[in-house]
């Protein structure tokens, strides 16, 4: 018998497929089920990623539990997390429940008013989920899935505000306003995002996703730019290596250089060593406002 036919969602515990005759246990181990967390499978078919892992989860958290942090954000418009990173569980703490495995369990009151359904499992709302973000999560990362869910539409900035202003007193307040204070879903990716708050904690606030205007003609969007000491900062994703998008962006680099702007161009190697980043673009814009001869090399 097919355990697809059985199975609608394609997510299931081993031993109730096995107790209720859908497949043998020879069966389970010797087949091309995926294995999510210890004792829950899924179809083969199914995109493997860490939101179906959480649906694995679902399955086996008691009452009153749910998937939170940044395990719910990607159901809001967030960077999903990776495949292999431990699946959030939230726990109130009269519930008792460490889970197998690959799960990260944070004891925490929860309401039910706090937990929605998706994808037959239990979330955490957008709003809750942000504060989970914004206190669990280390500083840039939190940023970067912030970033995501209020340009998804999923958040409101404004409501944000409001909630870490309500919350004097409570577990991780710092964290969450410092968190929410840099939010900008001007950030086009996550890789924006980390880079951006590298840069502001640094000093140098950039101005994201600026339009370079010469004469009255647009010439560039550029992800960053210090528009008084006409200086651009570019992040090149795995799309700029397109043999088509190199010759496009090598255009227009070229052009903004003769308007007479320094660009500095880092690829997802330099995510490795922001501080390097930092101190290339400090370079080039310090160099800038002091006057020194163009072309300057950051």
């Amino acid at each position: 018998m097919s355990i697809r036919s059985n199975l609608p969602t394609g997510v299931f515990i081993g031993s109730h497929a096995v107790a209720g005759g859908v497949l043998t246990a020879k069966e389970l181990r010797a087949s091309s089920y995926r294995r999510l967390v210890q004792g829950v499978y899924a179809d083969p078919g199914l995109p493997f990623d860490h939101r179906l892992r959480c649906r694995g989860v679902a399955l086996l958290l008691p009452p009153g539990a749910a998937i939170g942090g940044r395990s719910a954000a990607g159901w809001y418009g967030a960077p999903s997390a990776g495949v292999n990173d431990p699946v959030t569980v939230l726990r109130p703490p009269t519930v008792q429940w460490k889970g197998p495995r690959g799960i990260r369990v944070h004891r925490s009151d929860l309401s039910p008013d706090e937990v929605v359904e998706h994808d037959h499992a239990p979330v955490t709302s957008a709003l809750r989920t942000a504060w989970d973000v914004a206190a669990l999560e280390p500083l840039a990362t939190a940023v970067a899935t912030l970033d995501g869910m209020v340009r998804s539409g999923a958040l409101d900035a404004s409501a944000l505000t409001v909630l870490a202003a309500g919350r004097t007193g409570r577990w991780g307040v710092s964290r969450v306003r410092r968190a929410f204070a840099l939010i900008d879903p001007r950030a086009e990716s996550a890789p924006e995002s980390w880079v951006r708050v590298a840069l502001v904690l640094a000093g140098l606030d950039p101005v994201p996703q600026h339009e370079i205007v010469v004469d009255g003609r647009f010439l560039a969007r550029v992800d960053f730019a210090w528009p008084e000491a006409k200086v651009a900062l570019e992040y090149e994703g795995a799309y700029h290596f397109d043999g088509v998008q190199i010759l496009r962006d090598d255009a227009r680099y070229s052009a903004l250089v003769a308007a007479g702007w320094t660009v500095v161009r880092i690829s997802a190697a330099d995510l490795r060593n922001l501080d390097s980043v930092v101190e290339r673009v400090r370079m080039a814009v310090a160099g800038r406002r002091q006057g020194q001869k163009w072309p300057f090399r950051p």
